[in-house]
């Protein structure tokens, strides 16, 4: 009753406010001079705030409504695995027997100049892959002893080989990879998705998140925030130990009853402040209430895993009662089934520069492979044996890639072997939701430092999933500061070779 109280006590003093007066206690002439003002930065628009442009018409309804894209999709929805810090595609997928020749020798100067490194200084030895590869399936995929599960599934997949991108350092190199920005401030990619799509089950958020490796992301909870979207369409953060959203039980001495009194009661009062000013802030206040309200039921369910089988469990090689990565893949199949429309893995610990034991390519490394290989793979043929890959998007990568020499501090070797953050090549791999299976696109040189084919940059891999939901990049938008943003900002193109 506390919370209802201050609620009354704020929409009150929120009554007393400069634009609630323009808006109602005056002839109009304010409101509209204040709306002209405010009107570039999402203010007073003169369509409903529920409605959104997708390029094909105007659809007005709830906010997370479900709703069609401007196309016949081939992707229903999303499992986006970020591995934050950034594998080396040397030791994973990228095969460079080249490089192996010049292992130990000085870096040539040619690959120095006018490049900018975030720790290399002076002149760095060179450092040949430190996996040993093979080709795998019936492409013949070239995968290193790192990823012996995923040597078995390299058939399903499509390899960007050439991906490159703008940034070298972790947080503005995330953010250019979710939200199409370097900078703060803009929607996440799975933001743009539910808000573009609506979700499938109005009692599961379309957007959730599930974090593992003891950390977030360097780019913090910017990279699945809704930006200058209206923040019904932000990623919710899921946790895998514990209650899965915080706060979501009922308090003690409340039951289920009382608390459906109290949502509607508050809902009623925020549906009153709406009809007055028309922020579409409110309007997801009312649905994050009642969403909260519902998720009581289906988000305990959702996450318990210890209703699967046990040979399920095995496959992922998933401890029940502990959070782990594995146990988030596992978590990504239950929600992809119940119709979340996107759902993004983060898993932190990728960074390995070679100044301790477990970043270290040769230990942390192999470490990491060792706690995510199983359960990614087992991920792929679980969605598959279950029929869901077929319209099911997975997506893994990193931010940028790691360079062919060995990193150094002020000239000075560090005392475990690591790459420093390279900008110019590295690898992603994506699979099911109308994509090639067992397809490799893009090349890079005779030593991996610079892509030589069929490039990829970020903006294009954004414009292929948005292709995959139905969606025209370049459609997808939402008026704010005076113009049309959208994700893939204006460049991007869709990489149609790796589409089925």
């Amino acid at each position: 009753m506390d919370k209802l109280r201050n609620e009354l006590q704020q929409t009150a003093a929120e009554r007393e406010t400069r634009r609630h007066f323009l808006h109602t206690c005056s002839t109009g002439l304010g409101a509209m001079a204040l709306g002209s003002l405010l009107g570039g930065c999402g203010f007073f628009r003169s369509d409903n705030p529920t409605k959104r442009t997708t390029g094909t018409a105007l659809l007005a309804d709830e906010p997370t409504a479900p709703h069609p894209s401007h196309r016949l999709p081939s992707a229903k929805r999303v499992i986006y695995i970020h591995m934050a810090g950034s594998p080396s595609q040397l030791e994973l997928f990228d095969y460079k027997p080249e490089l192996v020749k010049y292992n130990g020798k000085d870096c040539p100067q040619e690959l120095l100049e006018g490049k900018k490194f975030a720790f290399i200084r002076g002149v760095p030895k060179m450092l040949g892959p430190q996996g040993k590869f093979a080709q795998y399936g019936q492409s013949g995929a070239w995968v290193s002893d790192y990823l012996p599960h995923f040597q078995k599934v390299v058939d399903d997949v499509a390899f960007l080989k050439a991906m490159h991108t703008d940034q070298f350092n972790h947080a503005p190199a995330q953010l250019l990879m979710h939200t199409g920005s370097a900078r703060l401030g803009r929607p996440s990619i799975g933001s743009w998705v539910t808000y573009g799509l609506g979700t499938e089950n109005d009692n599961l958020p379309g957007y959730i998140v599930l974090a593992s490796g003891g950390k977030q992301p360097d780019a913090g909870k910017s990279i699945w925030g809704s930006g200058f979207l209206p923040t019904v369409y932000q990623g919710v953060q899921c946790r895998t130990d514990g209650d899965p959203v915080l706060y979501a039980s009922n308090p003690a001495g409340m039951d289920r009853n009382i608390r459906k009194q109290t949502i509607d009661a508050i809902s009623q009062i925020n549906q009153q402040q709406y009809d007055d000013v028309k922020d579409p802030e409110i309007l997801t206040r009312i649905s994050q209430y009642e969403l909260a309200f519902r998720m009581q039921m289906s988000v305990p369910d959702a996450m318990d895993i210890k209703s699967e089988p046990q040979y399920i469990l095995d496959s992922y090689g998933v401890d029940p009662n502990k959070g782990s990565f594995a146990r988030n893949c596992l978590l990504a199949r239950r929600l992809a089934e119940r119709g979340v429309r996107f759902i993004q893995l983060f898993d932190w610990g990728w960074d390995t520069h070679g100044t301790s034991a477990d970043g270290a390519i040769e230990i942390g490394l192999r470490d990491k492979c060792k706690e995510s290989d199983q359960a990614v793979a087992a991920l792929l043929n679980d969605l598959k044996q279950r029929g869901l890959l077929d319209d099911t998007l997975v997506v893994w990568g990193g931010e940028f890639g790691r360079t062919p020499m060995q990193e150094n501090r002020d000239g000075q070797v560090l005392p475990f072997m690591g790459r420093d953050h390279h900008l110019d090549a590295f690898t992603v791999w994506m699979a099911g939701g109308g994509i090639k299976r067992g397809f490799s696109y893009g090349e890079t040189d005779d030593i991996g430092y610079y892509g030589v084919k069929d490039k990829v940059h970020i903006h294009d891999l954004q414009a292929t999933i948005l292709h995959t939901l139905g969606f025209d990049h370049t459609k997808l938008t939402y008026q704010f500061q005076g113009r049309p943003f959208r994700l893939t900002d204006v460049a991007g193109k869709v990489v149609t070779p790796v589409l089925a």
